[in-house]
């Protein structure tokens, strides 16, 4: 069976940190994307960062690179988002989805119809 649990969400205030993180299982990890997503009340769900646990490739939406970064533990299949300098707008609820997605295609950032599995989600607030 198949799963992701995120934890690691809180709230916190604006220019703190949080580090979430994505425990799976039932995954072989030949091609393994993980990917990092969120969504505020109202608005669509977008992506925000992914790994592969390959190779190690990264991907960052623009509005994270140099505050938020991915990394993973294979032994432990995990995946974590170190979050820092977080605004208000970092808001949301978080996901982590994992999808077979070959690391070139990754590196650009495909879409979330590419994760076929996802977590429940941990809530991140940031708020004075």
């Amino acid at each position: 069976q198949v799963q992701l649990v995120e934890s690691g969400g809180g709230l916190v205030q604006p220019g703190g940190s949080l580090r979430l993180s994505c425990e799976f299982s039932g995954f072989t990890l030949d091609h393994l994307a993980i990917g990092w997503f969120r969504q505020a009340p109202g608005k669509n769900r977008e992506g925000v960062s992914y790994i592969s646990m390959g190779a190690g490739t990264t991907f960052y939406r623009d509005s994270v690179k140099g505050r938020f970064t991915i990394s993973r533990d294979n032994a432990k299949n995990a995946v974590y988002l170190e979050m820092n300098s977080l605004k208000p707008e970092d808001t949301g609820l978080y996901y982590c989805a994992a999808g077979q997605i070959p690391s070139a295609m990754l590196r650009v950032g495909p879409t979330e119809h590419y994760f076929d599995t996802w977590g429940q989600g941990t809530q991140v607030t940031v708020s004075p």
